[in-house]
C-alpha cells in the first residue's frame, strides 16, 4: 500500500500561512511573552470608544492585534484553561490519553505482563483507543473548540476594535 502525499506547501501558499507564523517559530516562549503590555494599558477605559466606520475598525484591529498580540495570546490561554476546567470529562480524557501514551511508550515495545494476563503494545493502544473515544464523544470536544473560537474571537476582536490607538500613533500616519 502506497502512502498518499499531500503537498502541504501548495495548500498553505495560497493563504500565506507560512509567512504569517514564521515569526512565532523563531521566537522562544520567553521572547514571545516579553512584550506583554501592562494590564493598566491593556484595559485602559479612557481609550475605549466606538469606531465611526468600518475603515476605522480595520485600522484599529490591525494596530491592536500587532500591539497587544502577547496579551491576546494570554487571553486565549486563559479561555482554554477555563474551557478545560468547566468540561471535566474532556480534561479527564486528555489526561487519560496522555498518561496512557506515556505509559505505553515507557515500556519501549515490551509486552505488559500482570500475573497470567499478557498484552502486546498494539493491544494496549487498541484498549486505550476503545476507552478514550467513547469518553471523547461524551465530552464533546468539538463544541468546546467552537466555544473557544467564538469566545476568544468575540473578546479579542471586540477589544481590538473598540480600543483606540494612542494619540502619538494616530498623528504619525497622517503627517505624510
Amino acid at each position: 500500500m502506497s502512502r498518499i502525499n499531500i503537498p502541504i506547501d501548495v495548500l498553505t501558499s495560497r493563504f500565506n500561512i507560512g509567512d504569517r507564523f514564521s515569526g512565532l517559530r523563531s521566537q522562544s516562549i520567553g521572547q514571545r511573552f516579553a512584550n506583554l503590555k501592562p494590564i493598566s494599558e491593556f484595559l485602559d477605559i479612557k481609550r475605549l470608544s466606538k469606531p465611526h466606520n468600518f475603515a476605522e475598525v480595520q485600522t484599529r484591529v490591525n494596530y491592536n492585534l500587532a500591539y497587544f498580540s502577547s496579551n491576546y495570546a494570554v487571553v486565549f490561554i486563559m479561555l482554554s484553561i477555563y474551557s478545560l476546567i468547566t468540561n471535566p470529562w474532556l480534561l479527564f480524557d486528555i489526561i487519560f490519553v496522555s498518561f496512557g501514551m506515556w505509559f505505553i511508550g515507557k515500556m519501549q515495545g515490551a509486552d505488559l505482563e500482570i500475573g497470567t494476563f499478557k498484552a502486546t503494545t498494539s493491544q494496549l493502544y487498541t484498549g486505550l483507543l476503545c476507552i478514550a473515544v467513547p469518553i471523547g464523544f461524551f465530552a464533546s470536544p468539538f463544541s468546546t473548540i467552537l466555544w473557544l473560537i467564538g469566545a476568544s474571537g468575540v473578546s479579542i476582536l471586540g477589544h481590538a476594535s473598540f480600543m483606540d490607538r494612542p494619540i502619538e500613533n494616530a498623528f504619525s500616519e497622517e503627517a505624510v
